[in-house]
């Protein structure tokens, strides 16, 4: 009987079978402690931010895209949709975006308004580690809604600066504004603003000296159509270097689209555009 297994003929059907549940056995093991250790940074983070508010499933309020594997983790861009129309009945006031896993996980929270028409945004983010990315919608009536997406990254809060330090400070503070697509007046349209800043995380060191440099990024952005406020955000290091958001408002011919912002050095910086209805990029 030895001998007959030794030959492949009567070597038993089922072997490949148990090795192959026994492998699929172990990744979902694997998977589920690290599905534990993904949430294990969350509790606190929520007490922190949220107390013991109730916060319910996004589906149907917001979506969350992000790449699954970031191509680089200090430019990691992510989609925010609302799903439900800004109205007197119901509408999202504040989104809060959250990387569990950062060392400072809590982006920042953007804020939104009547003028802004969707409550929709999209950015780009660094991502330190593996970890969940979350992104919670407070609604007019107080509640709280959350979309978690995980994504693979790591290093992108300590990545060194895509430009030198004199270049960069030279376009400090420079804002840019593109309009994106077909615009009618008092519809939904969306446009992006960009901030020329180097966004240092207080975890990079300088290229040529080797030395750390110290934090120094975007604080606050500020966005208003002829006074009246559009889209409001207020962050910490986990933006890009050079921060751009596209957002939704509600443009008019010959309104004044203004940006204001500033950083973490007391610098303020702004600028202003004269709205022009019709095709754009």
């Amino acid at each position: 009987m030895m001998r007959k297994f030794a030959d492949n003929r009567f070597r038993p059907s089922f072997l490949p079978g148990l090795i192959l549940s026994c492998c699929l056995m172990l990744a979902s093991l694997l998977a589920a402690a690290g599905a534990r250790a993904d949430d294990a940074a969350w509790p606190d983070i929520r007490d922190s931010v949220f107390g013991d508010r109730e916060i319910a499933d996004a589906a149907g309020v917001i979506g969350l895209e992000t790449p699954y594997r970031a191509h680089d983790a200090a430019v990691v861009p992510l989609k925010i949709t609302a799903l439900i129309p800004q109205s007197a009945e119901r509408s999202i006031t504040q989104i809060t975006l959250i990387i569990d896993e950062n060392p400072a996980p809590v982006v920042g929270t953007f804020r939104f308004f009547p003028q802004n028409g969707i409550a929709s945004l999209s950015t780009r983010v660094r991502v330190n580690a593996y970890t969940n990315v979350r992104a919670i919608a407070e609604t007019s009536d107080g509640k709280l809604y959350m979309a978690t997406n995980y994504v693979k990254a790591a290093g992108g809060c300590s990545a060194p600066a895509g430009k030198d330090h004199e270049l960069a400070m030279s376009r400090l503070g420079k804002i840019r504004f593109r309009q994106i697509g077909d615009w009618r007046a008092g519809e939904p349209s969306q446009a992006q603003v960009m901030v020329s800043h180097p966004n240092y995380s207080g975890m990079q060191t300088d290229q040529l000296t080797q030395l750390w440099i110290p934090a120094d990024y975007v604080r606050t952005i500020e966005l208003s159509l002829n006074d009246k406020p559009i889209l409001a955000f207020d962050g910490d290091i986990s933006m890009s270097e050079n921060p751009s958001l596209r957002f939704f408002m509600k443009p008019e011919e010959g309104a004044t689209l203004t940006a204001k912002v500033t950083d973490t050095e007391e610098r303020s910086f702004s600028d202003s555009w004269t709205i022009k209805l019709g095709p754009g990029s």
